[in-house]
């Protein structure tokens, strides 16, 4: 079977290269990367930073204002969460009863799909006795979204027309434009679940009443309530026909003014109308609020997008993005005492594309050097440059096809399941040289040497077919391997099941491109020749051409590679019969130092600071030692073999020692020789020993370099609304005074959401913290030179000028990094500053 396809595709190279290019095109579709395309429609794999490794839960939700966690358990959480039990698929039940708020969580199991579990819970609250819950309350379902869909967090500000801060608007202005503007601009967004609102005041009509005046007038408060209920109230009273037209009848009664309510008649008394102005004093003011938010230590008024479940964060984002764009044109602006023209604009704080972006910028970058050190290490081995392009050119249709698959599937791209086919490039890698190498040694026979059209193809069928087994075998013997992986269940599974399938994708897209397209492609590619006199000089001359246009047209000195390409192969019937063999070498020598440049470019492995030169050097003296020491352990190879035969328990020795110190360094000393009690007691080597190798540790999420922190503190859970209003103020202020913090967002109590439970004595601080570098928005390191100490100049040739209190460059050609002042140049030791804050504060 699989000589046949490897026939059919080797003899029907049109089917061949009409199945690579729909590959091709497909895989540019479905990339989770934000290639530039106008051309191919984008149906992208869905993308976030993370996988959502949360519970497959549904929440219901129910308000009822003014009550105590006690009532709110005993009169709504018991009731419908002994009412919810039995719906299909559910493994758990929790509840969560706070003021005013009752959450009940139902866990489904993982195999539950989400939107079916919803309709079944939609159905049993539909079917509810009625008297089950006191009146007016209604549960309600959370959104359809899970915690990990909180994508991006913002605030509203008054800003000029530079962008620049000003101020002028109260915190009930901005929760107004917020709740009657933004928000409802912003649920609109495909892809968006819930937009809820934090911080601000609610603006509302309060009705305060005076009890001697109800004492003289006799009026209770059960009648003011009343009174207050039905003064707000349209009432329609069918038609009237008069002179052959009709017209509708309404009695208008909505409230538009404080006088209105005033007005409202609550009794009469012996004819004379008691009025509510007579027994109460009616203003407006703020609602009583549960939550609320602080920027750098002033009062703000912002809102958090929720991404629908199963929607693409990173499109959710864009979307959002592109809809504030729109609208903030159309937001409130006022003009200042000063003069200055303040404009309502929507300023985000948390923003997870960037994370997303350079997660993905992170992983093509590890890939493109992956792919690199591959061509490095094929060149060196084969010594063909044929077949190392070969080999390494249809490593990008492999990762292509995973996407496709990735796509087909429904594995969504995260920074796990992305890694499974940066671990899967070797694998990959393997699959090409397996079969080129064979096929190679078959081209390269005695009585196969000279052989051209279809007596080439014989040969390459007889190469490819020879090891097309035993590769399927080892390839489906990995495979199968990783099935424990995917039996693994719950946050587990969640996981590492991504890492798994995009491995098995890449490797079986690997296979695919053994058996498809390497004969094919190694039949054309080995059926050029340009040994011929007139073919040979055209295309070399060519290669020169086309060095001398880049050499002028854009500078760079690598134009100068094929010009020397050219030049070599045109001397090459200079040089004697016996030495043209060098002339291979040689293109062999050119190709490695490109390559060499092209990995020092992308990784910089001593960093920006060093030359690039010098970046170079080292990467020449690094990739020299490797392959220095595999050439070695090639030569040697079967003198280390037969010493190893010989001195079979000498050998084993070292393996010995490294699985030991291996589970040494993971499990630390003491767990495993810790059946040692008597020898470990008051014994110093032993102690020394536990102390320099206390394990590795564990950690079940990786750690990553977001650019914030998120702090989470809290208060005494009976501190009220005031107090904590001050505490998060001092902490922001605090927190911002250190020189490494950009800016600190502060949040108390609970967002209006169902996936915010909160109580106000429950604090979240973000901290944004200055970037080590400039990242763009592809999520890649920026460069720049330097044009004076208050600017850069990118290499696109635009300026990019920064504040002297925000960084401070180093003076290098190509500075990348830019250092802060004062600075500490990680994550981690910001980290420790505000670990040492906190003790203080």
């Amino acid at each position: 079977m699989l000589n046949k396809v490897i026939k059919y595709f080797l003899e029907n190279k049109l089917v061949t290269l009409i199945l690579l290019d729909a590959m091709i095109m497909w895989g540019i579709s479905t990339a989770p990367f934000s290639w530039d395309n106008s051309i191919i429609p984008r149906d992208p794999v869905p993308v976030d930073a993370i996988p959502d490794i949360g519970e497959n839960q549904q929440i219901v939700y129910t308000e009822w204002a003014g009550r105590s966690p006690h009532d709110i358990e005993d009169q709504i959480s018991y009731p419908l969460t002994t009412a919810l039990l039995g719906i299909p698929g559910v493994k758990t039940i929790r509840s969560n009863s706070i003021f005013g708020v009752s959450s009940i969580y139902l866990i489904f199991e993982d195999d539950v799909e989400f939107y079916w579990s919803r309709t079944r819970v939609l159905e049993k609250l539909n079917s509810l006795p009625s008297k089950l819950l006191p009146e007016d309350v209604s549960p309600a379902l959370g959104p359809d979204a899970t915690a990990l869909g909180q994508v991006y967090w913002y605030t509203l500000e008054g800003r000029d027309t530079a962008g620049n801060p000003a101020g002028g608007w109260d915190p009930q202005e901005l929760r107004t434009i917020q709740d009657f503007q933004v928000n409802y601009a912003l649920t609109a967004v495909k892809g968006v679940s819930e937009v809820a609102t934090i911080g601000g005041f609610v603006k509302e009509y309060q009705v305060d009443i005076d009890p001697n005046a109800m004492k003289a007038h006799n009026v209770t408060v059960a009648q003011i309530m009343e009174a207050v209920k039905k003064s707000n109230l349209d009432i329609g009273a069918r038609t009237i026909e008069y002179n052959k037209v009709e017209y509708l009848i309404r009695g208008l009664g909505y409230i538009e003014s404080l006088k209105d309510l005033e007005e409202s008649v609550i009794i009469s008394n012996d004819n004379v109308p008691i009025r509510i102005k007579d027994v109460a004093k009616v203003q407006f003011g703020p609602a009583t609020r549960r939550g609320g938010l602080d920027k750098g230590g002033s009062e703000a008024v912002g809102g958090v997008i929720v991404a629908r479940y199963g929607a693409n964060p990173l499109q959710v984002i864009d979307r959002v993005k592109e809809k504030i764009k729109e609208i903030e044109a159309g937001l409130p602006s006022k003009t200042l005492a000063d003069g200055t023209v303040s404009r309502i604009t929507i300023i985000p704080f948390y923003d997870r594309s960037g994370l997303i972006k350079e997660t993905l910028g992170t992983l093509e970058e590890a890939l493109t050097l992956e792919m690199l050190i591959s061509l490095l290490v094929v060149i060196v081995l084969v010594l063909n440059l044929r077949a190392s392009i070969l080999i390494t050119s249809l490593l990008p249709l492999g990762i292509l096809i995973t996407f496709i698959m990735m796509r087909q599937f429904g594995v969504d791209a995260n920074i796990v399941a992305l890694s499974g086919i940066a671990i899967a490039i070797g694998v990959m890698i393997d699959v090409g040289v397996v079969f080129t190498e064979n096929i190679i040694q078959h081209i390269e026979l005695p009585k196969n040497v000279g052989k051209r059209g279809a007596a080439l193809m014989e040969v390459i069928y007889e190469g490819a077919s020879e090891v097309a087994s035993a590769v399927v075998t080892a390839l489906f013997t990995t495979i199968v391997s990783f099935l424990p992986i995917f039996a693994m269940q719950a946050a587990e599974g969640k996981l590492f099941t991504p890492l798994a399938f995009t491995k098995t994708f890449a490797m079986l897209a690997a296979l695919f491109i053994g058996l498809l397209f390497i004969p094919t492609f190694a039949h054309i590619i080995f059926s050029i020749r340009f040994d011929k006199g007139k073919m040979s000089k055209v295309w070399n001359g060519v290669l020169i051409i086309l060095g001398l246009t880049f050499l002028i047209g854009f500078g760079s000195w690598l134009s100068i590679t094929l010009i020397l390409f050219g030049v070599n192969n045109l001397l090459e019937y200079k040089w004697a019969e016996d030495k043209r063999k060098y002339v291979n070498i040689i293109n062999v020598i050119m190709t490695l130092f490109v390559v060499v440049y092209f990995i020092a470019n992308v990784w910089m492995p001593l960093g920006v600071q060093n030359s690039f030169f010098a970046n170079i050097i080292f990467v020449l003296i690094t990739v020299g030692l490797i392959l220095g020491a595999l050439m070695l352990m090639i030569k040697y190879y079967t003198k280390l073999l037969t010493w190893c035969l010989e001195n079979k328990w000498k050998f084993l020795m070292a393996p010995i020692f490294i699985v030991l110190f291996g589970i040494t360094a993971w499990q630390g000393v003491d767990k495993v020789f810790g059946f040692f009690p008597e020898f470990a007691k008051n014994n110093i080597v032993w102690n020394k020993l536990s102390e320099d190798f206390p394990g590795i540790g564990k950690e079940f999420m990786p750690t990553l370099n977001e650019g914030s922190f998120l702090l989470m503190p809290t208060t005494m859970p009976h501190s009220g609304v005031s107090e904590n209003v001050d505490v998060i103020r001092k902490l922001d202020r605090n927190l911002n005074a250190i020189p490494e913090v950009d800016l600190t967002v502060g949040k108390w109590g609970r967002v209006n959401s169902a996936l915010d439970p909160a109580p106000i004595s429950m604090y979240e601080n973000i901290i944004n913290y200055l970037p080590e570098y400039k990242i763009n928005e592809e999520g890649h390191k920026m460069r720049f030179k330097v044009d004076d100490e208050n600017a850069f100049i990118l290499k696109d040739g635009s300026t990019y000028k920064y504040l002297e209190d925000e960084f401070k460059p180093i003076a290098t050609k190509d500075c990348l990094k830019m250092k802060m002042e004062n600075t500490l140049d990680n994550g981690e030791n910001i980290f420790n500053r505000l670990m040492i804050f906190g003790k203080i504060f």
